[in-house]
């Protein structure tokens, strides 16, 4: 035989070797998962076939090279690929959490600008107009920031609490460019500070009622503002007395937004639920499930 001839030979065989070690591993994977009964009723199913078809012997030895390693092995093996499916379960798990966290994020960036810019360039207007106006507006903004914008990305989620202080401000700010055309209350039980609840979200809602119900009506009007339990779902409502909302028109960039990330956080346990109340204005409610954070606990 010659040395090309020895060599081409020899490859085979390490081809023949390796793939027989993977039919082998697959077959002991195999082994180690079925379950006893289903192994009891292939086996009798070869012995049968075997001893009909005239070769007893083979699958004699598959039913004892069968149950020896199911006996033997079988139960590590089975642990092991266990443990390895739920290691990759993690992995992919992990994944998904930290796409959604940058999802998430990629919103809320969308969203945190807006308020910023719209009163700097409140505040640089009535620096021509009306000065003291601009310095009051500038002093509630530095508050607001100093003391609630961390919060905006606070790394539980955020509490009811929080968000609530930063809506506070919000109004405080909004207030002072408004004048007596802009009044607020907030009804928000102690229990429910702290509640987990997604930051901005609040914000946003409010803001829509100032832009689409109050800002357009020549006396402005009043925004209220309640957090209540029911059947273990924390509602979250933001009413005013404005001119209503188009039911018809297209949602605007903050309700969608409030939509997707509510769908990132919670899946179908929440949601954001727009109504037109009888006496006039606008509801919009926030709906998610009621849950406390750890420190709180």
């Amino acid at each position: 035989m010659s040395a090309s001839n020895l060599n081409r030979f020899v490859d085979l065989l390490r081809e023949i070797v390796a793939e027989a070690a993977v039919v082998w591993w697959r077959f002991f994977d195999w082994l180690a998962m079925v379950e006893w009964r289903q192994l009891a009723i292939i086996a009798f199913l070869v012995f049968s076939f075997g001893v009909l078809l005239g070769y007893p012997e083979p699958a004699v030895w598959f039913v004892f090279v069968s149950f020896g390693v199911k006996v033997l092995a079988g139960g590590k093996r089975k642990a092991e690929l266990e443990a390895k499916e739920a290691v990759q379960h993690a992995d992919v798990a992990e994944l998904e959490r930290r796409l959604t966290e940058a999802q998430m994020a990629a919103l809320q960036a969308q969203v945190e600008p807006h308020f910023l810019f719209n009163t700097l360039a409140l505040i640089g207007q009535l620096i021509e107009t009306d000065p003291p106006q601009a310095a009051r507006i500038h002093a509630n903004l530095i508050e607001y920031l100093r003391s609630t914008l961390p919060q905006m990305r606070a790394p539980n989620g955020g509490t009811l609490k929080h968000q609530v202080e930063l809506a506070r401000a919000y109004l405080t700010i909004m207030q002072a460019r408004m004048k007596e055309r802009l009044a607020f209350h907030f009804d928000v039980p102690d229990y429910l500070e702290n509640a987990v609840f997604p930051p901005t979200m609040l914000q946003i809602l409010i803001e829509n009622s100032i832009k689409h119900g109050l800002e357009p009506k020549i006396a402005g009007g009043r925004i209220d503002v309640r957090a209540y339990l029911i059947d273990g779902t924390m509602h979250v409502d933001v009413q005013d007395n404005g001119v209503g909302f188009n039911m018809h028109a297209g949602e605007g960039m903050g309700l969608a937004n409030i939509r997707e990330r509510l769908r990132l956080l919670y899946g179908s346990r929440a949601e954001l639920a727009i109504e037109m109340p009888a006496i006039g204005g606008a509801l919009a409610s926030i709906r998610v499930p009621f849950i406390v954070t750890e420190k709180a606990a």
